[in-house]
């Protein structure tokens, strides 16, 4: 696949990043280290993610419309990301893409790619060594 409108439309649009996302975010819900980082009410959460992950793969601009530039690095700085947070929220992200990408039927090259992506956004949100 060339170009990131195409992995959008390719997975299923919205429905597919809504579906992956409420999969993480159960998985968040019950993690003692990830959980603490979240409000109380993940619903505010679990929107904003959805919405980003639909922009950044093609789908809609809402997410930017809505709440700006999306500044990752920055909106994350006031959490302590370590590589241990990295590793949770890099294994909730991946088994709930795994979940989602096997229920709908979802090209194996596509699920690489977007595996490939949370990697390194992990990667990149780590602040503390």
């Amino acid at each position: 696949m060339g170009d990131d409108a195409s992995v959008h439309d390719a997975v299923g649009g919205e429905a597919f990043f809504v579906e992956l996302v409420q999969g993480f975010y159960r998985r968040v819900a019950s993690d003692v280290l990830l959980r603490p980082l979240y409000p109380a009410d993940l619903a505010a959460s679990e929107r904003h993610l959805a919405l980003f992950l639909q922009q950044y793969w093609g789908g809609a601009g809402t997410y930017s419309e809505e709440r700006g530039h999306p500044r990752l690095r920055q909106r994350h700085m006031p959490f302590v990301i370590t590589e241990a947070e990295r590793d949770a929220w890099f294994g909730h992200m991946a088994a709930a893409l795994d979940e989602v990408v096997v229920a709908r039927g979802i090209d194996p090259v596509l699920e690489a790619r977007m595996l490939d992506h949370f990697a390194e956004t992990a990667d990149f949100l780590v602040n503390v060594r």
